[in-house]
């Protein structure tokens, strides 16, 4: 495998996999090698937060490709692999047990890891039952705890912390969620369907605490965490405590390599770093945003797949540039959340549908333009508004909330078609 001709990809998530294949199939003719840190096949991670966690899915069904589509497309596998740093010049990649790989071509894929928690009684190892979620194991040792009538502290209402919460309460688990914030997902869309999310779990059984920060882990004689200690002094036992307040880019080996770094490795909308030999794309990127005119971090699977594809484009000299609307989705209890557009920045939010009924969009305007909407059980609706995203569509908001005026009217027909499906 070791050729000048060797593309060789660093990370085995969901933007490597789909860069190996997306690599073979626009016409990649040397080798393909995929290294990847864990030792079982890549798979899917939104699951793990929700149906695998709950155990209404298995191992198996998380594979983002089976063993025999690796071998079919002649991408060489190696799992259980570090890389410990990249040499340039050499073209090559030095492995942790010695060995090297060389390479015409580079991907790097790292992903992300959880951000740590530092507070008093987090020094030196870990609890064991205190947990981030990031890999397949972490999500089976946090389902390996979950009994009925455990005393869950989640800290942090990002989409993973509430999506735990939501597997958590199905498994008859007492949760505790303690967020910083004035409101839960607060990062990451607006008061409206903070309000909204944060009543549906009070509904559900889950005690939401905003305005809510972590003092210590108090632990007992094993080492074990029995409490969080919040700032205003009150002590919440805990049988579990799962930490979900954010990920840190994996962009060591590019700073290493003396990549472009800031704040993630920074790549072109080719997702090209600074090395025109080296590409990244997922987690551990950032970008320059056409749409929203700043740089941007996504950390979600479509945009992972977007750079992938273009990045194996650009490799294979078909290429095709990377203007995608970010968009995402979480899925809590009975509720489809799909997401499309950054909606930080808007002055006008408007909602279509009533909340009560558990269908409804968010539309967010800036300026009198379409940024961003956040569908709840719309997909129909969600479809629609994403391409109007892309194509920064003005909207009257008293037209967006009425719905006797079909949304694809509001939107307008001809502007929806320059947007991108």
């Amino acid at each position: 495998m070791d050729t000048p001709e060797t593309l060789l990809v660093i990370g085995a998530g969901h933007a490597g996999v789909e860069l190996a294949f997306s690599a073979r199939q626009q016409g990649w003719a040397g080798p393909i090698v995929l290294l990847g840190e864990e030792p079982h096949l890549p798979y899917h991670r939104p699951p793990l937060s929700k149906a695998f966690l709950c155990g209404t899915s298995d191992v198996d069904s998380l594979a983002l490709r089976q063993a025999t589509a690796f071998d079919a497309s002649n991408i060489h596998l190696q799992l259980g692999v570090r890389v410990r740093a990249i040499d340039r010049a050499a073209h090559e990649v030095l492995l942790d047990d010695g060995a090297s790989q060389s390479y015409a071509k580079l991907a790097l894929c790292t992903g992300g890891r959880a951000r740590l928690l530092a507070v008093p009684g987090m020094e030196g190892a870990a609890p064991p039952n205190l947990f981030s979620l990031r890999t397949q194991a972490d999500a089976l040792a946090i389902a390996g705890s979950l009994s009925e009538g455990a005393r869950v502290v989640i800290i942090g209402a990002g989409y993973v912390g509430l999506e735990v919460a939501a597997s958590a309460r199905k498994l008859g688990a007492q949760v505790t969620v303690l967020e910083t914030q004035p409101r839960v997902l607060a990062r990451v869309t607006g008061a409206a369907l903070s309000a909204f999310y944060e009543s549906v779990h009070r509904e559900a059984g889950v005690d939401v605490r905003t305005n809510a920060s972590v003092a210590a882990i108090e632990r007992d004689a094993t080492g074990a965490a029995n409490a969080v200690l919040c700032g205003n002094g009150e002590r919440l036992p805990a049988d579990v405590v799962i930490v979900g307040i954010g990920m840190l880019a994996d962009t060591e080996l590019a700073v290493a390599a003396g990549l472009r770094v800031e704040g993630g490795i920074v790549v072109d909308e080719h997702s090209v770093t600074s090395d025109p030999d080296i590409v990244a794309a997922g987690d551990c990127t950032v970008h320059d945003s056409a749409l929203y005119g700043r740089r941007v971090r996504l950390e979600s699977v479509p945009n992972a797949l977007e750079q992938a594809r273009a990045a194996a484009g650009w490799l294979c000299g078909k290429p095709r540039p990377n203007h995608a609307v970010p968009w995402f989705w979480s899925d809590q209890y009975d509720l489809k959340l799909q997401m499309a557009g950054l909606a930080d920045g808007h002055d006008t939010c408007v909602v279509r549908g009533a909340i009560a009924d558990r269908s409804f969009c968010a539309f967010y305007l800036r300026e009198g333009r379409l940024i961003a909407v956040d569908a709840v059980n719309r997909p129909a609706d969600f479809m629609l508004a994403k391409r109007a995203v892309a194509a920064r569509v003005e909207v009257d908001p008293g037209m967006l909330s009425e719905l006797a005026i079909p949304l694809a009217e509001t939107l307008s027909t001809n502007a929806l078609t320059k947007g991108n499906s």
